[in-house]
């Protein structure tokens, strides 16, 4: 799959088969957020690979977030504040889509997750203290059967378009003919 294709065939998923990801494809999508680009290289990821069923249970019990336990993996990426303080969110952030991309070129499905409880995060997974929860991912093949949630989602909100989200020059500014 092309990087567009890829870009076009994203959706948020949250209804999975519980068929467990096959670790070469893990992989891969791993070294894509360890290739991603980083202020300075500084490189200031950790990303936590959750796969058991308890701990994806208690990560499931933010709001909006009920989901997540019935993902055969849940990705949570993680920013060393220490190292990278003005950008780690950023850097994580990049790191993350670039998985979300590679995820997608896989066949499998994902879903941004910033509802969580960053305490509750970081003991669950003992994350040590310079580093943030930046995000959870979701990851898994897609349910065959139809995500009603993500459906109406995909209804009621749809993309918008190009020139409602691009100015040239100057906020507010028209492309010139």
């Amino acid at each position: 799959m092309e990087v567009f294709e890829a870009i076009q065939a994203r959706r948020s998923v949250r209804a999975y088969e519980p068929e467990p990801i096959p670790m070469d494809v893990l992989s891969r999508v791993l070294e894509a957020a360890r290739l991603a680009p980083s202020a300075e290289n500084i490189q200031p990821w950790h990303f936590i690979v959750v796969t058991d069923a308890e701990k994806r249970r208690k990560l499931a019990e933010a709001p909006f977030a009920g989901f997540l336990k019935e993902a055969p993996i849940v990705i949570v990426g993680c920013g060393n504040q220490k190292a990278s303080p003005k950008w780690f969110m950023i850097d994580v952030a990049i790191a993350m889509q670039n998985m979300v991309l590679a995820a997608t070129a896989e066949g499998l499905g994902t879903c941004w997750v910033g509802s969580f409880k960053e305490d509750r995060v970081k003991e669950l997974l003992k994350i040590p203290e310079d580093y943030r929860v930046v995000a959870l991912l979701a990851m898994g093949y897609p349910r065959k059967r139809l995500d009603l949630q993500g459906s109406i989602i995909h209804l009621i909100r749809r993309r918008k378009k190009l020139e409602e989200i691009v100015s040239y020059e100057e906020f507010g500014g028209r492309k010139k003919p």
